[in-house]
């Protein structure tokens, strides 16, 4: 089954952590280059990081650079998104995507709240 599966959300303090998982089955995960979006139901799919096949390029979004980090384990098929600082405004489902199937994961809530 080719799928994506996201893990790891929750509510979190703001000023807090969350680790989010997305293990990636059906497909060659060290060939695709990996994204992380979040959607909010005003603002729509926003791009949050990018990281390339072996880990070597990411990028992010202005708003969370500094504060995430994504990363990825090719032996556990598996992409990270390490969310510091988090706040209020990070509040969205994120979503994992691989740019190699055009294929997204079912999203994973994160709340940021007092």
């Amino acid at each position: 089954q080719v799928q994506l599966v996201e893990s790891g959300g929750g509510l979190v303090q703001p000023g807090g952590s969350l680790r989010l998982s997305c293990v990636a089955s059906g497909f060659t995960f060290s060939s695709s280059y990996m994204r992380w979006y979040r959607q909010t139901p005003g603002k729509g799919r926003e791009l949050v990081a990018g990281i390339s096949t072996a880990g070597g390029i990411t990028t992010y979004a202005d708003s969370v650079k500094g504060r995430f980090a994504i990363s990825r384990d090719n032996a556990k098929n598996t992409v990270y998104l390490q969310m510091n600082s988090l706040k209020p405004e990070d509040t969205a489902v994120y979503y994992c995507y691989a740019l190699l199937r055009t294929l997204w994961g079912q999203g994973t809530q994160v709340t940021v709240s007092s």
